[in-house]
Formats: structure tokens, sequence, C-alpha cells
């Protein structure tokens, strides 16, 4: 098999995990909480914040002013995976996600989150 070959079927048995993540403000603590089906994708949140494109502008402003240096990426909890049919990976995420807003409470002066409106 070529090695293209090679990096096609290793890509395709990567296993995409889904989770909830914190960026977090090392100069005053302020935390993001988010989540995401392909915890791969925290790359492409830093890319987004670098170009000064992520659509939380207080996150924005603030790690276009301190520098990427300032913040740090965390998993805080990966979804695990049920092979139940009816197992709703959407609604599960969101589940775990609500139970992390809940728990660290990242608004106003503690974060960066808004509070949902009901």
């Amino acid at each position: 098999m070529d090695r293209k070959k090679q990096l096609k079927q290793m890509y395709k048995e990567i296993t995409v995990e889904a989770g909830v993540y914190q960026i977090k403000n090392n100069e005053n603590g302020k935390i993001f909480i988010g989540s995401t089906k392909n915890l791969k994708t925290l790359n492409g949140l830093k890319l987004m914040l670098e170009t000064d494109s992520h659509s939380n502008k207080e996150l924005q402003e603030e790690w276009s002013q301190l520098g990427k240096n300032a913040f740090t990426f965390e998993v805080l909890e990966i979804l695990k995976k049920q092979d139940d049919p009816y197992f709703n990976e959407k609604e599960a995420l969101s589940e775990i996600e609500k139970k992390w807003l809940e728990q660290l409470q990242p608004y106003e002066e503690r974060g960066y989150n808004r509070k949902k409106s009901c």
C-alpha cells in the first residue's frame, strides 16, 4: 500500500470524540465553556481567535489584547458513545455542556458565556 493510501486509512480509523471544553484566561481567571461534536476542531477555534473571527466578542477582545499565551484550552469531559439506536449525540452533548455551565457558572465577571433565556 502506498503512503497516500496508508494516510487515508489512518485518517478513517481516527475516532472522532465529542465533548465539552473550556478556554481559560490565565490573567483574570475568566472562562468560556463550549461543546463540539469533534474535539479535534479545538485547533480551528484557536485559529478563529488568532484571525480575530470568534463570535464571542469579549473573549475575542481579550485574546487580541493579551495574546494566545494568556489562554489555555482544556477538555472537561468526553461524551461516552452508546450503541443504543435511540442515542441522540446532540442532546447528550447539550446535557453535559449544561452540567458544566451550571457547575462553573462562567457568566459576567466569571466568564465569557451568556445565560440563555428560556
